[in-house]
Parts: C-alpha cells; sequence; structure tokens
C-alpha cells in the first residue's frame, strides 16, 4: 500500500467519480483504476461498485478511504515539522472566511505572531463549507469564519468572538433619514466585499432574506474598496460595525435602518481534536479568547492584507 494508491482512493471517495479523481490528480483514468485495483487485490475488499446512481462503496471502502485520508495528512506533516526541524522554523497555515480574514485576521496575526520568532503564519482565504475536509487533510492546522449552526463531527470548535454586520450609506443618500422598507432595500445599489460571493456566511444570508437581485449587486475585491464606492455613490453597503466605527463616528458613513439591514454573527475557531493539533495551533486557540486578542481584532477598520508583517504570507483562492 503506497501514498499515491492511498491519494487516488480517497480523491475517488471525496469526487465520488474514477474521472474526476483522474482530472484533479492530472494522471489518466487508468492510473487511477490500476491504483484502486492494486489496493482491491492487496486488502481483498472490493471498496466500491458502479452503479447506475453512480459509485457504491463497501464498508471496508468507506474505513480505508478514512484512514487514508489521516495517513496522507500524517505524511504531509511528518514532512513539514522535519523541514522545519531543519531550519529552525515552525509554521501554522489558517484558513478563514474572507471576512475575518480582512477586518480581524491582521490585528490577530500580527500579535500572535509577534510573540514567537520562529513562527510563520500562512492565511487562505477558504469557503467554510471546505473546512472539515482541510481539517481533516491537514492542509491548514486552524479554519476561522462563521460558527457552524451544530458542532461539526470530529472537530474541535472554539467560539470566541461576536460581531454585527449594519448596512451603511454616505450621509447624503436619498434615503438615509427614514427607514427602509424591503422593497425600498431590494431596490439600492448594494456595493459589497467577496463575502458576498461566498456560498454561506452572514453577508450572503442576509442578501438572500432581503431577497435582493443580483443585478443590484456590485462585488469588488476588497470590503474596504466597496466602503470606499459607497461613499461616493449612492449605493449602500454591508459592514462590520466595529471595521467603519471611525467612519461613523465621523460622518463618513450613517448606517441605514429596516428589516433586514442588521444582524449578529459569532465567529469559530475550528481545528482537530487536541490529541491530533499541532502546537501552534493549540497556542492559537488559547491565545484567540484573550482580551488582547480580541482588542486586536477589533482595533478598528480592516488592514489591507497586504500590510502583513513580511513573516506572514497570504494566499488568497478563488
Amino acid at each position: 500500500m503506497t501514498p499515491t494508491q492511498l491519494r487516488a482512493f480517497a480523491c475517488v471517495v471525496r469526487l465520488g467519480s474514477v474521472k474526476a479523481a483522474a482530472g484533479e490528480l492530472r494522471v489518466s483514468e487508468a492510473a487511477v483504476s490500476m491504483h484502486v485495483a492494486q489496493l482491491r487485490k492487496e486488502l481483498g475488499d472490493v471498496l466500491f461498485t458502479r452503479t447506475s446512481s453512480g459509485l457504491a462503496f463497501s464498508p471496508g471502502g468507506l474505513r480505508l478511504a478514512s484512514r487514508a485520508v489521516e495517513i496522507l495528512g500524517l505524511q504531509d506533516r511528518t514532512v513539514r515539522e522535519v523541514s522545519q526541524a531543519g531550519t529552525g522554523r515552525r509554521v501554522l497555515r489558517i484558513g478563514s472566511s474572507s471576512l475575518f480574514a480582512e477586518h480581524a485576521a491582521p490585528g490577530l496575526i500580527e500579535l500572535f505572531a509577534g510573540r514567537a520568532k520562529d513562527l510563520e503564519v500562512e492565511l487562505s482565504v477558504r469557503p467554510r463549507a471546505e473546512f472539515p475536509a482541510l481539517l481533516a487533510a491537514r492542509t491548514v492546522d486552524v479554519a476561522i469564519g462563521p460558527a457552524p449552526a451544530s458542532p461539526l463531527e470530529a472537530l474541535s470548535d472554539l467560539q470566541f468572538l461576536r460581531y454585527e454586520i449594519v448596512t451603511v450609506a454616505r450621509p447624503d443618500h436619498p434615503l438615509a433619514k427614514h427607514p427602509l422598507s424591503a422593497d425600498q432595500a431590494r431596490q439600492q445599489s448594494w456595493c459589497l466585499g467577496p463575502a458576498a460571493a461566498e456560498p454561506d456566511g452572514m453577508v450572503p444570508e442576509m442578501l438572500r432574506r432581503l431577497a435582493v437581485p443580483e443585478q443590484h449587486q456590485q462585488i469588488f475585491q476588497s470590503h474596504a474598496a466597496a466602503l470606499e464606492e459607497v461613499q461616493r455613490t449612492d449605493g449602500v453597503a454591508l459592514a462590520l460595525r466595529f471595521a467603519v466605527v471611525g467612519d461613523l463616528a465621523a460622518r463618513r458613513l450613517v448606517t441605514l435602518e429596516g428589516p433586514g439591514l442588521r444582524a449578529q454573527g459569532r465567529w469559530a475557531a475550528m481545528a482537530l481534536p487536541k490529541e491530533h493539533q499541532t502546537p501552534a495551533a493549540a497556542e492559537l486557540l488559547r491565545f484567540i479568547t484573550t482580551p488582547r486578542a480580541t482588542q486586536a481584532m477589533v482595533r478598528g477598520a480592516g488592514v489591507h492584507l497586504g500590510r502583513f508583517k513580511p513573516a506572514v504570507h497570504v494566499t488568497l483562492w478563488s
């Protein structure tokens, strides 16, 4: 049983198709089928069969898939830890929703990484739905985003910070002095950050509840860019209250009131169970609930991702 065989089989289980697995692994379908055949022969289990509805996995096949992800993750972690030991550096990989990444992550990571000279932090923006798979495969060590409605199986879930999203406009907006009806809200030009394009989270949920037509939505590269557009036009935007507190105080922006125009949420940090966490991940989970960490996350307007210290690496995924 080789890592290549396990990776091929795990990919087939995750994607539900030999063809899709071959495409992701960039090999031929014959190569994937050969790896599966070798596993079948070695383990004496059919692993899966093809049906008119797709692949049907045997109990042994599903057990192998779960163990394959664990083995491959342990292999990757071992390679990484050996490499880090040789360079004297540790790496903490964080997957995050775009809203947290832009507004709260900069202060948190700057403060956390500054406490240890041998620590580097990599931040990537990922959809919340991918968090369990990313953690199971050890692609990230910690995933941070909107708190799940119910605890996720086989994951540690730490809820740590409440936030409020409000609707804002410039002070001389035609509707700034009166509450908006649901119909008026739908007719506005909405200037939105990348969180609006995510499949789940507070921002897309608010837009769905308001039934804002797609033709009335403009999605910008960052939430900061969306707010700048609002200050120049008659558009409206959804914003974290703590991120625009300075603009509200200076009357560069005002909040709009009406049904569905504000909502509260909570962020959560997710990781593998304690016995499988890296030391850096466990340390971040302890640190993230402290008053100093909270203060760093809500210190004001969002900091652009490019302003991280050199020790922090940022990767954006569309």
